[in-house]
Parts: structure tokens; sequence; C-alpha cells
């Protein structure tokens, strides 16, 4: 079945075909702002059998939805079947991609493990338990990278916007350069201690990848992180799909 597949974040929104034996993804990004009726047109227009959604922005889901529906869709939810079974008090909390990322790293690497998804919020995911016997156990959210930059430049006068890239020392010479270790050394700092206390309270040592647009960067300082898998939210769309659709 060739899938169309559907990660709706908040800033971005990445589209990409899937087909059996295929190996890897060739991945199309828009702004989720651009996701209009006559931007579905041309997905409508894509050579495709089923769809699957995961959306954390419900206006643009209903939108997917209503644009798609001529073909077999799923939207990912907590009610979807799983790979592993969900271990928290309010389900319906949990964001479709945080069980995509969960799904795909428990079918990469196992559990116990932890995801890192680097977006508009950097999100931790945790999978306790071991072999098949694995469970969705809840999470961190903090503000993302980008928010951070960005609200010093809105809300300073004199702090300029930048691009995110390895800080040239640690001291900056420059009022960007200082900025950008700031950003860089310090979200490091933020990424490695709430690493530590999942672990101390998982009290057993976890495999930890990353994903998202800012993971190749942050975890570049981050020996805790094991992995940097870009497509990893796709993959876990794509697994949820074939599990869910007929």
């Amino acid at each position: 079945m060739r899938l169309l597949l559907i990660d709706n974040s908040n800033t971005r929104t990445k589209f990409a075909l899937s087909a059996p034996g295929q190996q890897g993804y060739d991945i199309q990004r828009a702004p989720t702002r651009e996701l209009e009726p006559t931007f579905i047109e041309k997905l409508q227009a894509l050579e495709f059998d089923a769809s699957v959604i995961s959306s954390v922005v419900p206006e643009k889901a209903a939108l997917l939805r209503e644009g798609l529906a001529a073909r077999p869709l799923h939207e990912i939810s907590h009610q979807s079947a799983l790979s592993i079974d969900i271990d928290y008090p309010h389900p319906e909390q949990i964001g479709a991609d945080r069980l995509a990322n969960a799904v795909a790293v428990h079918a990469r690497i196992g559990a116990p493990a932890i995801v890192v998804d680097f977006g508009t919020a950097v999100t931790f995911d945790v999978v306790g338990g071991s072999g098949t016997k694995a469970s969705y156990l809840g999470g961190v959210i903090a503000p993302g990278l980008a928010s951070m930059t960005d609200y010093l430049h809105q809300n300073t006068a004199l702090l300029p916007e930048m691009d995110l890239a390895e800080p040239e020392s640690a001291i900056g010479k420059s009022t960007t350069e200082a900025m950008r270790a700031g950003a860089v050394y310090g979200y490091r700092g933020m990424i490695r201690e709430v690493l530590q206390a999942i672990q101390r309270e998982l009290d057993a040592a976890s495999a930890v990848v990353a994903t998202g647009g800012d993971a190749a960067l942050i975890a570049a300082g981050l020996p805790e992180v094991r992995e940097v898998i870009a497509d990893l939210t796709l993959e876990g769309i794509r697994l949820i799909g074939e599990r869910n659709l007929p």
C-alpha cells in the first residue's frame, strides 16, 4: 500500500510518500500557515492509496481530514492501535507526534529509550519496559531553541536576530556570538539536566535518540545522545498507519 505520511506541527508540516520496501523518505516541507484548501488540492493529486495524519494543530487537521477523505485515512491518537502500551493517566493529552516518536524508537532500538524532539517546543518522550513489553510513560515539554532566541530579539532593543550555529567560543567577542554561545551551550545544559533527571527516575540506562530541526546542532555536543534520526516521526507515522489501515 502506498501511503501519504503527514506530520502536521505548529511551525512546519512534513509530507512524504511511502511504498512497500522503500528505504528512506523524500520529505517535502511547507509552513503550516500555508496549509490551506489550495495546498491540499496538490496533495490530492499525488499517487497514494491511503493517508496517515499526525497533527497537533486541530484547525489544520480538520482541513486535512476533509480534503483527503476520498481515500482511506487514519489520524493518529491515543485510540490508535500501537505496538506499545500507554501508561499515562490522561492519554488523550498526548500529542500524536509524540506517540509516533515512541513507536518508532521502540521499533528501531527497543526499550527503555528516550526521544528528544527539537521542534517549536522540545519534547522528551520516554518508553519504558523491555523487549515487546514496552509502554509510553510520559515525558517533558520545554520551549524550543528558536522560541528562546526569537524572544530575546523581539523583546530587547539592542539584541539582533541571529542564525543558530556552533559558537566559535564560549566567550563571545560580539553580541551575536555571545547570544549564540548562550543559546547553544545553555540549551545543551538544559537537555543534559533533563536527561539526567529522567534517567534517575527510570533507574535504568536508556538509549537516547534525537530528532527535529535543531537536533543535529545540539546533539553534536551531547555524548548522551546515541543517534540523530531525522525521519523518526515519519517512520512512526508509517508504522502506526500500517497497523491501523485496512
